[in-house]
């Protein structure tokens, strides 16, 4: 009964070992998130809203503004919809 008893416990510890840490690695990566946002590492997309890295491949120059985008269909929408404002 004793042992059943310590291995409950040490399991138990053990369980909150590693979901503490689970916890912590999130905690630190939505503050690496959010410093990358304040540093304009980070852009918005300005179809979908999800925020992709300035460098990254999907890009479009509008005059002297470069959007960046998350995907090819944001980016044709983006694109579709510089079309329609420019053809009215």
């Amino acid at each position: 009964m004793v042992k059943f008893i310590v291995i409950a416990i040490a399991a138990f510890v053990m369980w909150k070992l590693f979901s503490g840490d689970q916890k912590k690695k999130q905690d630190q990566a939505g503050k690496d998130f959010n410093k990358k946002v304040k540093t304009g590492e980070m852009v918005k997309d300005p179809v979908c809203g999800a925020y992709v890295p300035k460098d990254g491949d999907i890009r479009v120059r509008n005059g002297e503004k470069v959007e960046c985008f998350c995907s090819f269909e944001c980016r044709d929408k983006y694109i579709k919809s510089l079309e329609a404002d420019s053809g009215e």
